[in-house]
């Protein structure tokens, strides 16, 4: 398989303090240009988002996390059967489920939850707590995904597949 054509959607209300730690994230991962790698910045999920997630092998969720112990949590989706679904309340799990039914596509999916400190607020910026936790969450994203794609083995040239005796 040659390079994973990847999703990363950042999703969160910047305007709400720390609730903008999946944009902030997504915008750094952004200007590093990273092969293979789109970036889409967002409010929240929609079912709009299925399609998308449909033309790609690999999709990462970015988001705040609340009333976490550790600065992010990263997973990977392993059953994406929605709990309940919404046209306004799409979870992760949601938008992989309606690639899959919509589209007949479901790519591998992660997500990332970064722990943040004030929400609820009407304010601009991340709190120190939020950004010491981007920085830690940024860290770690670019090392897996250098690592992720360094384990996707490149497809053997045509003229090197073995031959069946006829």
């Amino acid at each position: 398989m040659s390079q994973p054509k990847a999703l990363l959607i950042g999703y969160g209300n910047p305007g709400r303090g720390d609730d903008g730690l999946g944009p902030a994230f997504a915008e750094r991962v952004a200007a590093r240009n990273l092969t293979g790698l789109t970036v889409d910045i967002d409010f929240q999920l929609m079912a709009d988002h299925a399609l998308v997630i449909s033309e790609h092998d690999l999709v990462i969720f970015a988001d705040a996390g609340l009333g976490m112990t550790a600065p992010f949590r990263f997973d990977e989706l392993t059953e994406c059967v929605p709990q309940n679904m919404g046209s306004h309340d799409v979870t992760p799990e949601a938008a992989v489920a309606l690639a899959q039914l919509l589209f007949h596509s479901a790519p591998r999916a992660f997500v990332l939850a970064i722990s943040g400190d004030c929400f609820g607020d009407i304010r601009e910026g991340l709190s120190q707590v939020a950004l010491a936790n981007l920085d830690s969450a940024e860290a770690y994203f670019l090392n897996w995904y250098a690592e992720f794609c360094a384990d996707i083995k490149p497809a053997a040239p045509m003229d090197t597949v073995p031959q069946t005796p006829g």
